[in-house]
């Protein structure tokens, strides 16, 4: 079975990602075939949008049904596999992967992304540049790499940078996962639709005359619901601890506060990589000034010292994102052996060469992006 499956019905291209039993996890495969049909459906003029779901498990039967789960980022164990064993793939796959982010950020027709269950990591890449993100009460978004030791790539200096006040550090920082009624108030989602009408709201897109103008607005109407208050903490607080300078600013703010928000948002960024969330500061903040492209280009410098942290001599299983894959699903122990081991040991020294391209410009894998 294919891990992804296309078809055009009416004026619509459908995608489903099919690899349910990996919660739909981007491998190589994956981002080559949603490339190639992305710009054959692009220059196709039978095709005036497209729609992006995943699938899951069925409770009842076992069986993959649609909807249910979107996608859970990209494939780590292959990350931790190849960066062990110096598999040129993997540089391949960050640089094709953030190109199919761009393209869909700059696709020409309407691309509609069902984000119904876990959306995380890549799962954001290819959605959060759609020109209608749809969330339903069962999503469950996060852009968790910092829990192994890796940044919010995908775009994500991009498009977290953009959350009302200091949301994006937030997210960024803490991986927090956040509900669909919070996605919106963020603005990482459009709209929110019936979780029992999926089906029909899907099946309903190829009744649709796209070459009409808003002719996806009365579509919209039918199946959005309206949503309850989302799970995000008061703006208030994010915006005072998360608009600090520094890392150690915040966590030390949010020890001394007394509030129970404030002490369980200090011990997760207690667990995650002390070195990569002084790195994520910086891309957030960076990518605040900057342009889609130019994010992507930065991001793709910030992962290849990921998995070859040069500067630092660490690479393969030494490296920082590898030991974190490596706690968190191939050994499954959740003890990172993070390095260094505090907030407070970081120093510049250690953050700023993330951001040094190792390519000259000219030459950088991303170069053309515009």
């Amino acid at each position: 079975m294919k891990d992804v499956l296309t078809e055009v019905r009416g004026q619509v291209g459908c995608i489903t990602l099919n690899r349910f039993r990996a919660l739909n996890a981007l491998s190589l495969d994956m981002v080559r075939s949603l490339t190639a049909t992305l710009l054959q459906w692009q220059a196709d003029p039978a095709v005036q949008a497209v729609a992006i779901r995943g699938t899951s498990k069925s409770h009842a039967t076992g069986e993959c049904v649609p909807f249910g789960g979107f996608c859970a980022g990209g494939d780590i164990r292959f990350f931790h596999q190849a960066a062990l064993v110096g598999n040129p793939e993997l540089e391949d796959f960050f640089t094709e992967e953030y190109s199919l982010n761009h393209l869909i950020h700059n696709y020409t027709k309407p691309y509609i992304a069902f984000m119904d269950g876990i959306v995380m990591g890549g799962g954001m890449g290819i959605s959060q540049g759609a020109s209608h993100r749809l969330v339903t009460a069962r999503t469950k978004m996060a852009m968790p790499e910092t829990n192994i030791g890796l940044f919010p790539d995908v775009g994500g200096g991009h498009f977290l940078s953009a959350c009302p006040g200091r949301a994006g550090e937030w997210l960024a920082l803490t991986g927090e996962v956040i509900d669909g009624a919070t996605a919106l108030a963020l603005g990482l989602a459009d709209a929110c639709l019936d979780v029992a009408r999926l089906d029909a709201a899907w099946d309903a897109l190829a009744q649709v005359d796209f070459r009409m103008p808003d002719t996806i607005a009365p579509w919209l109407a039918t199946y959005s619901i309206a949503t309850h208050a989302g799970s995000a903490p008061d703006a208030g607080q994010i915006d005072h601890f998360f608009a600090l300078d520094s890392v150690p600013a915040m966590v030390q703010a949010l020890e001394a506060d007394s509030s129970a928000w404030a002490r369980h948002t200090a011990a997760i960024l207690r667990k995650r990589s002390p070195l990569m969330l002084h790195v994520v500061l910086e891309q957030v903040r960076r990518a605040r000034s900057m342009t889609l492209a130019d994010d992507l280009r930065m991001e793709r410098t910030m992962v290849r010292h990921c998995f070859r942290t040069r500067h630092l001599d660490r690479w393969g299983a030494s490296s920082e994102t590898v030991e974190g894959i490596r706690a968190l699903a191939v050994d499954k122990d959740h003890h990172p052996a993070w390095n260094p081991a505090r907030i407070e040991d970081v120093t510049p020294a250690m953050v700023e060469p993330f951001f040094v391209s190792p390519w000259p410009a000219h030459a950088h894998p991303l170069r053309d992006l515009v």
